[in-house]
């Protein structure tokens, strides 16, 4: 009960005063299944680009920390190629920093400030990683490049007057990203 009286009051929240560049909603009328949007922000290389996440509310939320992964591929050293997103606020302590008092909206918002200052020292892809550090350009380059491919969007005349963005967005991001699978340890993850 106290979950779902949260998550009705984080939600309505989230409508009302959504922070600048994030909005969220619930998919298909699933209380504990959660879409969002973070548009990129400017002057980084996602600029223009308008990036999807799924959210998991755990049945132990708010004593849980929230799964949320991206749907829109990105090129970043602390978001794999699953989507899944390397930020303390996203895990336990001692490990990591979550607690009840943080939120949905405190959460999208820490993951919007990641996007524009990555931590290099803490990666989950260790390639890009060192991309980041040691050849900052081509990093740019390659984020800018995934940005302009996955994330911005193009009106070619498909859009059915009426059709809502939420419906767009299902059809569009539903495709990009397979169902989460888990990963064989010798994968190139760094993130603790």
């Amino acid at each position: 009960m106290q979950r779902a009286t949260r998550l009705k009051r984080e939600l309505q929240m989230l409508t009302t005063e959504p922070p600048p560049g994030i909005s969220c909603w619930q998919s298909d009328d699933q209380v504990d299944d959660l879409r969002a949007q973070i548009v990129g922000g400017a002057n980084t290389p996602f600029e223009g680009g308008l990036f999807a996440l799924e959210i998991k509310i755990p049945e132990r939320y708010p004593f849980e920390p929230p799964k949320i992964r991206f749907l829109t591929p990105i090129y970043h050293p602390n978001i794999d190629n699953a989507g899944r997103i390397c930020l303390d606020a996203l895990k336990l302590p001692p490990k990591g920093a979550w607690r009840p008092s943080l939120n949905i909206s405190t959460v999208l918002t820490s993951i919007q400030l990641l996007m524009a200052e990555p931590n290099p020292d803490d990666p989950l892809m260790a390639d890009i990683s060192s991309e980041f550090k040691y050849n900052k350009q081509v990093y740019l380059d390659k984020a800018k490049s995934w940005t302009e491919k996955h994330a911005i969007q193009r009106n070619n005349g498909q859009v059915k007057s009426g059709e809502k963005a939420t419906e767009l967005l299902s059809k569009d991001y539903s495709r990009k990203r397979e169902p989460l699978k888990e990963q064989p340890q010798e994968s190139k993850r760094v993130c603790l």
